[in-house]
C-alpha cells in the first residue's frame, strides 16, 4: 500500500509506543510488523482484514477495535493474549477503559460513546430496560454455557475442577459468612435463576425474599423452585429494591450492584440500613476496578458498558465500604479477593459457548452476535487475569454486632 492512510499512520504511531510485551499484526495487504518487545516471551497476534479497523480505532479507541472485531474487520488467534497485551500496557494505550493517557487523532468521537451511555442510567424508568437488554436474550441461550444451578457469576474453584462445584462453593462461602440458620428470613436483591436461593433454603432451612427487575429470570426462577417443592421457602417478587418493603435478619446481593451505575449505589446502601434489623448481615459479591483508576474507570465508557451491561459501572472498594457506612451506618466486617477464580470461571463459560455454536445459530443468532459473546468472555478473562479488576466477597455488619 503506497498511501496509507491517515487513521492507519495514527494507530500505528501510537502502536509503536507500547513496550510490554510482543505485538504481531499483519495488515490488510498482507504486510506483517513486530512491535513491542521482540524479546518478549510471549506474544499477542492480531490480524486485520479491512482498513476500516483503523478508522474505527482513531475515532473510538477501544470500543472502535472491539466493534471492529464485532464486524470482522479483524481477528486474532489468542483474544485473550491480545487484550492483555493492551491491558499491560493500559498506561500507555490512550482511550483504553481505566487509562488516563490522551493522544491527539484517536478517540476522537468517544464523546458520542459517553453521552449515550449517560443516557442509560438506571434510575426506576431506565434499568429495566437496560437489565432487559441482556439478561432477557434467552433463558435457553444462558443454558449453554452456564453450570445446572445457572449461576451466572464468579465461581470459587479451590478444590474441584467442576464448574457446578465451584459455583456451589461459592454459594456456600456467602451462607456462611452470613451464619444463615432455619430461623433467618433473608432478603436477596438480584434473583438470577434462583440458583443461591435453591442453594441456601436446601442446605440451612431458611426463608428466601428475592427481588429481580428481570421478567425472564423471574419466571424461570419461579419455575426451578416450584419444580425443587419450595415454594413455601422462597418467593421471588418482580420488584425494585428501592420500592421493597420490610425487615429482615440477613441480606445478600451477587453481582447486582455494578449495574447501578454511579449515581445510584447511595440508594442501594441506604437500603440495607433499612430492610436489616439492627444485628442483620449483609454479605456481596461484586466486581471492583482499582481505587487509584476509579475516576478514569467512572468518567468514561468501555465495550462492556456499552455492548453488554448498558449502564453499569466496576465499583471501588473504599467507595462501597464509605457509602454502608454513611446511608446506612454498616462496617466492612470481612473481604476477600478471587479475581483469578473469576478469570477460570469465563473461560470454562467461552469453552462450553464455543462447543454449542450450532445451537447458538440455531436459536436465531448471527455471526455479529457470537462475535461480540466470544469477545466478552475473553475480555473479561484477560481483564480478570491480569488483575486490572478484581471480584470480591465482602461481609457488612453494624458497628458493635456480636458474633
Amino acid at each position: 500500500m503506497t498511501n496509507p492512510s491517515l487513521a492507519r499512520r495514527l494507530v500505528l504511531a501510537e502502536l509503536a509506543k507500547l513496550t510490554k510485551g510482543r505485538l504481531s499484526l499483519r495488515l490488510p495487504e498482507g504486510t506483517e510488523l513486530t512491535l513491542g518487545d521482540p524479546q518478549a516471551k510471549n506474544g499477542a497476534r492480531i490480524e486485520i482484514s479491512d482498513e476500516n479497523a483503523f478508522r474505527r480505532i482513531m475515532l473510538a479507541a477501544d470500543i472502535g477495535l472491539t466493534e471492529g472485531y464485532m464486524e470482522g474487520e479483524w481477528d486474532s488467534p489468542d483474544l485473550n493474549a491480545l487484550i492483555g497485551f493492551f491491558i499491560q500496557n493500559i498506561d500507555q494505550t490512550p482511550g483504553m477503559s481505566g487509562s488516563a493517557r490522551k493522544a491527539l487523532g484517536v478517540g476522537l468521537f468517544r464523546i458520542a460513546d459517553r453521552i449515550g451511555h449517560l443516557l442509560r442510567p438506571n434510575d426506576k424508568k431506565t434499568v429495566r430496560r437496560n437489565i432487559s437488554e441482556h439478561y432477557d436474550v434467552s433463558n435457553d441461550f444462558f443454558r449453554l454455557f452456564l453450570d445446572p444451578s445457572m449461576m451466572y457469576s464468579s465461581a470459587r474453584w479451590e478444590g474441584t475442577d467442576s464448574l457446578e462445584q465451584a459455583q456451589a462453593n461459592k454459594n456456600e462461602s456467602l451462607c456462611r459468612f452470613l451464619q444463615l440458620k432455619p430461623t433467618d428470613h433473608v432478603i436477596e436483591i438480584g434473583t438470577g435463576w434462583g440458583g443461591w436461593a435453591l442453594h441456601a433454603v436446601k442446605k440451612y432451612g431458611c426463608r428466601v425474599t428475592s427481588l429481580t427487575i428481570s421478567q425472564a429470570q423471574h419466571d424461570l426462577a419461579v419455575e426451578r423452585i416450584q419444580a425443587a417443592g419450595l415454594s413455601d421457602r422462597i418467593t421471588v417478587k418482580l420488584e425494585d429494591f428501592r420500592d421493597h418493603q420490610g425487615l429482615y435478619d440477613k441480606c445478600v446481593s451477587i453481582e447486582m450492584m455494578e449495574a447501578l451505575g454511579h449515581k445510584y449505589l447511595p440508594a442501594f446502601c441506604a437500603s440495607i440500613g433499612r430492610l436489616l434489623k439492627p444485628d442483620g448481615i449483609a454479605a456481596f459479591q461484586y466486581i471492583t476496578c482499582p481505587d487509584s483508576r476509579y475516576a478514569q474507570f467512572r468518567d468514561g465508557v468501555d465495550f462492556i458498558q456499552k455492548h453488554i451491561f448498558p449502564g453499569s459501572l466496576l465499583l471501588s472498594i473504599n467507595r462501597v465500604g464509605d457509602l454502608m457506612t454513611q446511608e446506612s451506618g454498616f462496617q466492612l466486617d470481612r473481604l476477600e479477593e478471587f479475581g483469578r477464580d473469576y478469570a477460570r470461571t469465563l473461560d470454562a463459560w467461552c469453552q462450553a459457548f464455543e462447543a454449542n455454536l450450532d445451537k447458538v445459530r440455531g436459536m436465531g443468532f448471527d455471526e455479529r452476535f457470537i462475535r461480540k459473546w466470544r469477545l466478552y468472555f475473553r475480555y473479561c478473562q484477560a481483564a480478570f487475569e491480569h488483575r486490572n479488576i478484581g471480584v470480591v466477597q465482602a461481609v457488612y455488619v453494624r458497628p458493635n454486632r456480636k458474633g
